[in-house]
């Protein structure tokens, strides 16, 4: 017997978490059956929303908003590289990393979804942002990451330079807030089961199957 699977991804660019979490759901759906169709989509939600153009030092940003110490920032992010290590993902933290506003990487995802290149895109810009400290709020390196994956380079500068998807992405976004969705990442299954947070490869598969068990009974 067929079934399938709506998995709604919320999520922000600027979270290790949501690719760790994103590492371990994708390893968890290989191991499903394969009669399992899944359709996996991005949603958007911004951290920190009101960021500034030149974003802010990621040490200084995390003990800021977070209360906590230099040293246990910096082994924070030593448990996030053990981490991203186990779905083959390098975190490439720098003294000089930083967390870079969102929103725009926000409508190139929601674009990119409408070419049916969202989960191309999402990757490499994980990748621009945590492995090669790219400024992924520059209009310019959000065209050229778009482009990498095969999306047509002019359109992209268009989507970007003229605020395209800006009213779908803040809509969106509040739709998750008025649900109840505070934290990324949030796994939305199916539109009625949650799973929240960077959870195991065990922890996804043991959910997904008894969330299967449940649709088909």
């Amino acid at each position: 017997m067929s079934s399938s699977l709506d998995i709604q991804f919320v999520s922000d660019i600027m979270c290790p978490w949501c690719v760790v979490g994103l590492g371990n759901l994708n390893k968890a759906l290989d191991q499903l059956d394969d009669n399992t169709s899944v359709n996996l989509s991005f949603q958007p939600f911004e951290l920190n929303p009101t960021m500034p153009p030149e974003g802010q030092n990621i040490r200084e940003h995390i003990v800021e908003k977070y209360g906590i110490s230099e040293h246990e920032s910096d082994k924070n992010r030593a448990m996030i590289q053990a981490r991203g290590k186990e779905v083959d993902f390098d975190f490439n933290f720098a003294p000089d990393s930083r967390m870079r506003n969102s929103f725009d990487a926000h409508r190139l995802l929601h674009w990119a979804g409408i070419q049916g290149k969202q989960a191309e895109l999402k990757a490499t810009l994980f990748k621009g942002h945590f492995t090669d400290n790219q400024d992924v709020s520059d209009l310019t390196v959000l065209a050229n990451l778009a482009a990498s994956v095969g999306l047509d380079l002019v359109e992209a500068k268009d989507v970007l330079e003229n605020q395209r998807y800006a009213d779908d992405v803040r809509e969106q976004e509040q739709f998750w807030q008025q649900n109840g969705i505070s934290s990324v990442p949030t796994v939305i299954i199916n539109h009625k089961y949650a799973i929240s947070g960077g959870q195991p490869i065990d922890v996804f598969k043991s959910a997904l199957e008894e969330i299967l068990a449940k649709e088909e009974s």
